[in-house]
């Protein structure tokens, strides 16, 4: 935990390899010492007896014994961003400057995931232009759709047009394996279910993946428990991951931090990249999360 310039705290994660620091925009990136521990240094059987808790307290991630027996995964850095909301152009200047602090890191990102909502009203000229914003970071970016990337009588064709082939989907980086899920159902913000498609997608996933690689999921709406506006049929969702090597769950939609634990995996949401909405939780900062992963955790 630290402190930005503006007195708020700042919040990230840290694990045996994937680490995540939350940037407050009100100063640009403290340097960090990074400390990496090995599961050599506590024994399997030992560290099979330990609560997630005491893991923890060790740095040892609980999904590492897992993880420790997956194929080899190699090592990368990627940048999480949610809730852009953009509408106007002030937005555009406001994503320029972050995108110029992320891209100062001492270890800039190699790819992007962004955890939706890139507009206000779905509109292809705000669609468009979030678009074109984030080609200024220079790596790959892969989102999802955010319940704002609809417009009016939930129409999601500006969406489709703007990002095709970014619904359900996935991807792999460095033997990690990546799951985009659509979580929306239209404009409504709460009470929802995720899509059937989106279950129907991961059971037709799911056995063809690598149930030993690592594995990161991204969605917009929240999937912690206790979570705001969590949809209705989360765990359903969350039942289907369970015979995969689940490291991470990255969510927007609730505009602020918040940190929950599914089996190995830690589910995250966290304050808004918005130029102009605030977050819920009634915290001033905002921000982006910087993870680093390696050796398959």
């Amino acid at each position: 935990r630290r402190r930005g310039a503006d007195g708020h705290p700042g919040r990230g994660f840290a694990t045996l390899s994937l680490m995540a620091d939350q940037r407050s925009l009100s100063s640009p990136p403290p340097a960090r010492e990074r400390r990496s521990i090995s599961l050599s240094g506590v024994s399997r059987r030992r560290a099979a007896g330990l609560s997630a808790a005491q893991l923890l307290a060790l740095g040892l991630w609980p999904g590492a014994l897992r993880a420790a027996d997956a194929t080899e995964a190699g090592s990368f850095r990627f940048v999480v961003i949610n809730d852009v909301h953009y509408r106007d152009e002030r937005c555009g200047a406001w994503l320029e400057n972050i995108f110029r602090q992320i891209k100062s890191a001492p270890n800039p990102p190699d790819l992007c995931l962004m955890a939706g909502d890139y507009s206000e009203n779905g509109t292809r000229a705000e669609l468009g232009a979030a678009r074109d914003a984030f080609k200024l970071l220079g790596v790959p970016v892969f989102g999802v759709v955010g319940n704002h990337d609809f417009a009016a009588n939930d129409e999601r064709g500006a969406y489709d047009e703007i990002f095709p082939r970014q619904l359900n989907y996935r991807f792999e980086q460095h033997g990690w394996q990546f799951l985009a899920l659509d979580s929306t159902q239209g404009r409504r913000g709460s009470g929802t279910s995720i899509p059937a498609a989106t279950l129907q997608w991961l059971d037709d996933m799911v056995p063809k993946l690598d149930a030993r690689r690592p594995t990161v999921l991204l969605t917009h709406f929240p999937l912690g428990a206790l979570t705001p506006a969590r949809p209705l049929n989360a765990d359903a969702l969350l039942e289907r991951l369970k015979p995969l090597n689940l490291q991470a769950v990255f969510n927007g939609h609730f505009h602020g931090f918040t940190e929950r634990r599914f089996a190995d995996a830690v589910l995250t949401t966290n304050c808004c990249c918005s130029a102009w909405r605030a977050n819920h939780d009634l915290s001033k900062e905002k921000g982006w999360f910087l993870c680093e992963a390696r050796d398959g955790r």
